[in-house]
């Protein structure tokens, strides 16, 4: 085929501009910049990489110039020095001049028919977005109780065509049409500059009429690095979750009424949960510790002020 006929059939095709934002996981992130260089298009799709650094010292600018060295996909680096996950967000997607636009994480990497899948769902349903299953990945030297405790599992996964809720909604394994981008101011908001900018995010977006699906298929695996293990890092990031909860307002008094219902009632149960077991005394502390940060947040209190990567 002559490379005037390849050119016209790349203009048939979508475009996907593959947004990643990263704070200093040099390792993850070369992980996944191979792995997303190697997915299958079967010529129905062309794709880019765009990857924005959320580090002022720019800690990943050397991980990136070294993978362009030898990729054959174009890939674009910006870095957004003030650390709020909302600016780094629109600091990518301003960068984007695809159709589509999807989203994964740092410390993530997908199938090798991923965007191949997340396409066609978007295409068959007519949808503006689609999302799929981010799965834990431990290695073998993970403990047992955390393994157990599942706190890291916390997405439920939904049968694949399923219109989705904004409270079911996040950004780590995500397919949008960027054009519903331009119609929300931001379209992340800098307030939620620490977490939870993915939900309010869908929140305004299904409230002006935008539909986003499930598709199972479409499947994203997390690498759960040691550094997680912790019960500080675990129960901080609880903290943190709540305080984001807060800042959402549709629904605020109704959280905080079953925030203030639940803290007392997971403070009796500890005891008794604690013999039953680590995991289950952790899994509860944990959502105790996000109640907690909610009520906290709604006396202007902040538990935690540095997003927990």
């Amino acid at each position: 085929m002559e490379a005037s006929e390849k050119a016209v059939m790349n203009c048939t095709v979508p475009r996907i501009d593959v947004c990643i934002c990263t704070f200093r996981r040099p390792l993850l992130l070369h992980r996944l910049l191979r792995e997303v260089c190697d997915l299958q298009t079967e010529g129905r799709l062309t794709y880019s990489l765009i990857v924005g650094d959320n580090d002022v010292h720019a800690s990943a600018r050397e991980v990136v110039s070294e993978f362009v060295s030898g990729a054959r996909t174009e890939v674009t680096y910006c870095v957004e020095p003030v650390q709020n996950i909302a600016r780094v967000r629109n600091r990518v997607l301003d960068l984007a001049k695809g159709e589509f636009v999807a989203l994964i994480d740092d410390d993530e990497y997908p199938a090798k028919d991923w965007l191949l899948v997340l396409l066609a769902a978007c295409q068959e349903r007519k949808a503006d977005g689609v999302l799929g299953p981010v799965l834990p990945e431990f290695s073998n030297d993970t403990p047992d109780w955390f393994r157990r405790a599942g706190l890291y599992d916390f997405r439920k996964r939904h049968s694949t065509g399923e219109k989705l809720r904004w409270q079911e909604c996040r950004t780590g394994n995500a397919l949008l049409r960027r054009e519903i981008l331009k119609e929300l101011p931001g379209p992340f908001r800098e307030e939620f500059g620490t977490g939870g900018e993915d939900q309010d995010f869908f929140r305004r977006a299904i409230e002006r009429g935008k539909v986003f699906t499930w598709c199972d298929e479409a499947l994203v695996y997390e690498a759960i690095q040691p550094s997680r293990w912790s019960r500080r890092v675990v129960l901080g990031r609880a903290l943190l979750r709540g305080k984001d909860t807060f800042k959402h307002r549709r629904h605020r008094w109704l959280n905080l009424a079953k925030a203030l219902v639940a803290v007392p009632l997971y403070c009796m149960a500890l005891p008794v949960v604690f013999i039953a077991g680590q995991h289950h005394f952790m899994k509860l502390i944990t959502k105790l510790a996000s109640h907690t940060g909610l009520l906290l947040a709604s006396v202007g209190l902040n538990p935690m002020n540095q997003r927990h990567m």
